[in-house]
């Protein structure tokens, strides 16, 4: 307890680091005020009740009940990050982009730039989905002039969402998109809790505390498996300058286990309402696709769960294969003079690094899947709805990576002043970042 009270301490202490803070909490006050306010038009007491569910639920989730409360940030970021899903796919596919990509942080400046353009009609075609499911009872006047008003509010919404972000970023402790959205998780925990107590009441008050022991698992697991890297070493050969010789540096190219993150539970996510929507257009005239849609609308059935975690293993195979690039690490390792001790510079590097990111994937892929079916695992345990979204599943991965990163912030702030890191033992990763031997 000393230790921490002395870190508390420090962290205050770093002027900038103070500044940065308060700057971050203050960014997410406005972001939550946002949060509450109505769209004009709505009258919010004929909302329905009990918030979203199904994919929506999960959109709702992410937005910290914005979505499900007609707020003017009712979409929040979401059009945002699926704009950079585009762009992101498109550096693969375009060879414009790729391009840029190529070209730095002049290049990224370009491609950050098109996001933006292209989050404005991806926000106007979102927000005319999201009239349609809103209560109908609860528009006032409704009409082509409430639909127009209310497709400008969201989007601008989204807009100053997005300067939150950016904000965030420059003026805070970054991670700014990442932040918003791990805040709107946040905000539903504490009712979820509360609501997970009540209901077990002091009879189930051991149930309870068996709970939140597996939770803390779950959470535990979560972590390392964010954390997890092979490290595949490198040589340096000895370089001379001049008079000054540099002798040979051995360093490291760290293959995370979980390359993709979240993204294959996202993707997975939305493919998984396909088989009920074509199963409901015949639902009346065959059995089997009566069968199919009311197995698929359940998400605690084992045939959905089946199903969504063989979706989570090969979108996380196909993630992994477009976001790392073995033929651009052996590049950048021939080009910087390093090599794989044993193994030969350029082609033969590039298989050595995809064979090892093939086998490291395979384990990373079977536990995202798992932590994404554990909430459907949860609730027929017997936790309540609410409850059970935070044992695992897009929700949990999201704020443990956003925790991770931002401690990695703070801890290099505090290193950077050469006060005492936030742990006297083990490393966070952003500690031993000198290590890396990746080129940018």
């Amino acid at each position: 307890m000393k230790k921490f009270i002395e870190t508390i301490k420090n962290i205050f202490a770093i002027e900038d680091l103070r500044t940065r803070i308060f700057n971050t909490l203050f960014f997410i006050a406005i972001y939550r005020l946002g949060s509450y306010v109505v769209l004009p038009g709505v009258d919010p007491t004929r909302l329905k009740q009990g918030g979203a569910e199904g994919l929506f639920g999960i959109l709702d989730t992410l937005l910290g009940g914005a979505f499900s409360q007609a707020s003017i940030f009712a979409l929040g970021i979401m059009p945002y990050i699926s704009a950079s899903i585009v762009l992101q796919l498109l550096t693969i596919a375009v060879p414009y982009f790729q391009k840029l990509q190529k070209e730095g942080e002049s290049g990224r400046k370009k491609i950050n730039q098109y996001t933006r353009i292209l989050t404005i009609p991806i926000v106007l075609a979102q927000s005319v989905g999201f009239i349609a499911t809103i209560n109908q009872e609860a528009i006032i006047a409704p009409g082509p002039l409430f639909t127009f008003s209310t497709m400008l509010i969201i989007t601008a919404g989204t807009l100053f969402c997005m300067w939150l972000g950016e904000k965030i970023t420059d003026k805070g402790i970054g991670n700014g998109i990442s932040m918003i959205i791990m805040i709107g998780i946040v905000s539903r925990f504490p009712g979820a809790i509360i609501g997970e107590a009540a209901a077990k009441g002091m009879r189930g008050s051991l149930i309870f505390l068996i709970e939140l022991v597996v939770l803390f698992l779950v959470v535990m697991a979560v972590i390392v498996l964010t954390q997890a890297v092979r490290r595949i070493p490198v040589q340096y050969a000895k370089q001379v300058g001049g008079t000054t010789q540099l002798n040979a540096q051995r360093q490291f190219i760290p293959l995370k286990v979980n390359a993709a993150g979240v993204m294959p539970i996202i993707f997975a996510q939305s493919l998984m309402f396909v088989p009920a929507i074509v199963a409901s257009v015949w639902q009346n005239d065959s059995d089997a696709a009566n069968y199919i849609g009311q197995k698929f609308s359940d998400y605690t059935s084992w045939q959905y769960n089946l199903v969504f975690a063989t979706l989570i293993i090969v979108f996380t195979y196909f993630y992994t294969a477009i976001s790392v690039n073995p033929n651009q690490i052996a590049d950048d390792l021939k080009r910087s003079g390093g090599f794989v001790p044993g193994v030969k510079p350029g082609r033969d590097t590039s298989e050595h690094i995809d064979e090892i990111l093939t086998h490291i994937t395979l384990p990373g892929a079977i536990v995202l899947a798992l932590i994404a079916i554990f909430p459907a695992l949860a609730l027929l345990a017997g936790v309540t709805r609410p409850f059970s979204a935070f044992y695992g599943g897009t929700s949990l991965i999201i704020m443990v990576g956003v925790v991770l990163d931002t401690l990695n912030q703070v801890e290099s702030y505090l290193l950077m002043r050469h006060y005492d890191g936030m742990m006297k033992t083990g490393k966070l990763r952003g500690r031993s970042a000198q290590n890396v031997a990746l080129a940018s």
